[in-house]
């Protein structure tokens, strides 16, 4: 450490950022956790928050919402940001701008505002989503008053937001290979099937496992679009480990029963972000 002491003191703004930020709400969070904790009132309780949530009837129902959002959106926003971007990959550049802007667009856009948006076009009657159903003889579907519609209305929602830097970073990875080895494929007989999942595929993994892990972290944190679409619903279809965070915490002011909740999520998120980490990873140079 003496050695390289002017190293450590680059990095150092970036650590306290994380201590102030991150490393000491999640103690707090921790500890929290072991308390019945309202607005005026803290008892210790050790770890019954914990054992009240498994008896809760709702938690398993959180737990169930929470993974089929995740898997949704990350299959859906992986599939969709790659074949968008191997579409518009042999675009000029000015076509390539063009598509970036319009796909990252949704992302720096304010939350509420997109909900609004989004929320208009699920509307059942005047909705742009079952006016284009409409054009080819389906009926309307009533998007956010469903269980599974509800659920699938949000995975699209939240996607949106993602896709674009998605988009991004999968141009930046395929723009990375180089055209020799597409040249050589081509000389020996590969056709673009074969060189897309024997060229492609392997030479972008590296980019492909961190969209893969960031998605899968950011899908299970999602809040917002929840908290505007649907508020949980209906008949808490929607509410996952986060919404229910928001719920406990917010609504009922039962601060301790919410840490313990964010606790699992921490339990949930860490081991999976680190399995994939290690075990997708392995053989790949990032």
């Amino acid at each position: 450490m003496k050695r390289d002491r002017s190293a450590y003191l680059f990095i150092l703004p970036a650590f306290l950022f994380a201590s102030i930020f991150l490393f000491i709400p999640l103690g707090q969070g921790i500890y929290l956790s072991l308390f019945k904790a309202g607005i005026t009132t803290r008892e210790f309780v050790g770890f019954k928050n914990f054992i009240k949530m498994g008896s809760d009837p709702l938690f398993w129902l959180e737990i169930k919402n929470t993974f089929i959002i995740v898997i949704g959106l990350v299959v859906l926003n992986l599939g969709l940001s790659l074949f968008i971007a191997v579409a518009i990959h042999k675009l000029s550049n000015f076509l390539q701008s063009f598509f970036r802007f319009a796909f990252y667009l949704p992302g720096i856009c304010a939350g509420v505002v997109t909900s609004m948006v989004w929320i208009w076009i699920f509307n059942p009657t005047y909705g742009l989503l079952n006016y284009m159903l409409s054009l080819m003889g389906i009926p309307p579907i009533y998007w956010l008053s469903v269980g599974d519609t509800a659920r699938l209305a949000v995975i699209m929602m939240v996607c949106t937001w993602m896709l674009g830097s998605h988009i991004i970073l999968f141009l930046a990875a395929l723009n990375a290979v180089p055209e020799t080895m597409y040249e050589a494929a081509r000389i020996d007989g590969a056709n673009a099937v074969q060189r897309f999942f024997y060229i492609t595929i392997p030479l972008i993994m590296p980019m492909t496992v961190y969209i893969l892990v960031t998605t899968t972290v950011g899908a299970f944190q999602i809040w917002e679009a929840i908290y505007m679409l649907t508020a949980g619903g209906p008949a808490y279809a929607t509410t996952n480990i986060v919404y229910r965070v928001y719920q406990l915490g917010f609504s009922y002011f039962r601060f301790g029963e919410a840490a313990a909740h964010g606790v699992l999520l921490l339990c949930i998120i860490f081991p999976i972000a680190f399995f994939q980490f290690r075990y997708l990873s392995k053989k790949l140079e990032f």
